[in-house]
């Protein structure tokens, strides 16, 4: 039996990075519950303080395939580098011929530094080509 689980991220500034994951992965904003036009409206309804409303965003996959991503504002910054991270493929896989796969990567990268990440290092193999990646608030990533 599989179960369902989401990515979450600590962040300083929830709003802004999950723009960026938004764009990076071609998520969605997670619509409010049913009955809510808003998620200022439901977290209104259910108490929580106006100044609170911005310490969270949740992304979803358009086509409810793929993990929820969630971000909450934690008071402390990134420290360390991380023990889990995401290898975002954007290469085509090992069906693709290598002359196409490695500019799709590099074009990823060249996007994704437009958007606030930042370039690490290319890792450039007989078999595979990645780049470690850092999103807007320096958590690690990798394209392949």
């Amino acid at each position: 039996m599989t179960v369902r689980f989401q990515v979450s991220f600590d962040a300083a500034d929830p709003a802004r990075l999950a723009a960026f994951w938004r764009e990076a992965l071609g998520y969605q904003p997670q619509p409010p519950p049913p009955g809510y036009d808003t998620w200022e409206a439901w977290a209104a309804e259910h108490g929580i303080p106006e100044d609170q409303w911005s310490n969270f965003a949740a992304l979803i996959d358009p086509e409810g395939v793929l993990p929820r991503l969630f971000f909450q504002r934690v008071p402390e910054p990134k420290t360390a580098k991380n023990r889990v991270h995401l290898d975002v493929s954007v290469s085509g896989g090992h069906d693709v011929p290598r002359a196409e796969r490695n500019p799709r990567v590099d074009a990823a990268v060249e996007r994704l530094v437009t958007l606030g990440a930042t370039k690490v290092k290319a890792n450039d193999e007989p078999d595979q080509y990645w780049v470690v990646m850092r999103d807007p608030e320096g958590n690690e990533f990798c394209l392949q």
